[in-house]
């Protein structure tokens, strides 16, 4: 019984540090760093304030091990997609299908991810640099890995690295950000389940034919691709046009 106590102590810690995280997360995303209130996060968590200042020394302290804990997960799920034991095509394939998904239900990390980029172009961006530590830099290597062996073995088009990456990213990115605007023009919401369904599925088809020398062979690849990642579904339901302001930090 006495050895088993330090465990038992070690993991009530581990899982209130945890449940502190997550309260964080939540708040920081939803007000940033200025607008965030140690107090609620507290509250939230279950916690005496004292804790925060236990595990994390201070407000600052406990806003980037959030920015750490949510990035973690996104890294893990990005790097799963450039897994070896696909084809380079397929990997290019589903990181852009998981880019998409990632936007789509990732909301606290796009929301903390967009107030770090304005805080960074105000002088005061301390995260940013985690950030691209943990989630760009990793993701940026095996994205440029991918397309230089796709070239090399002839299963890509000969293009640029970074124009592929910027193709992927920016077409997700522009969709959702245009998505208040496109609505006049178009007789249904982007954000509709079905819309958001038939543009995934149109995106990952429009690579497998753009960047594969073999369209056919990019069109196998890209059925396969939707098949083994079917659109995820969202704690909550896609947010009507007067409810985007989370999408509105799709990057």
């Amino acid at each position: 019984m006495t050895s088993q106590a330090p465990t038992r102590k070690h993991d009530r810690a581990d899982q209130t540090r945890k449940k502190i995280l997550r309260a964080a997360v939540r708040e920081f995303s939803t007000h940033g760093l200025s607008g965030a209130r140690t107090d609620a996060i507290a509250k939230s968590a279950k916690v005496n304030k004292a804790l925060l200042y236990y595990y994390f020394k201070g407000k600052q302290g406990l806003y980037a091990a959030a920015v750490e804990e949510v990035s973690a997960e996104v890294v893990q799920n990005a790097l799963a997609a450039l897994d070896p034991s696909f084809s380079a095509g397929e990997r290019l394939l589903r990181s852009a299908l998981n880019h998409f998904d990632r936007i789509l239900t990732q909301r606290e990390f796009q929301s903390l991810m967009q107030q770090e980029m304005v805080r960074l172009r105000q002088g005061s961006g301390e995260a940013l640099p985690v950030f691209f530590r943990t989630v760009f830099r990793p993701l940026l290597e095996k994205l440029q890995q991918a397309v230089a062996e796709g070239i090399g073995s002839g299963e890509l088009c000969e293009v640029d690295p970074l124009q592929v990456m910027y193709s992927i990213f920016g077409a997700n990115v522009f969709y959702f950000l245009s998505a208040p605007m496109m609505q006049l023009a178009l007789p249904f919401n982007p954000f509709d389940n079905e819309a958001l369904s038939l543009r995934r599925k149109a995106m990952v088809e429009f690579l497998g034919t753009a960047l594969f020398t073999d369209r056919a062979n990019g069109a196998v690849h890209a059925h396969r691709v939707l098949a083994h990642m079917p659109m995820p579904k969202p704690g909550i339901a896609p947010p009507s046009i007067t409810g985007l302001r989370g999408r509105r930090n799709a990057l």
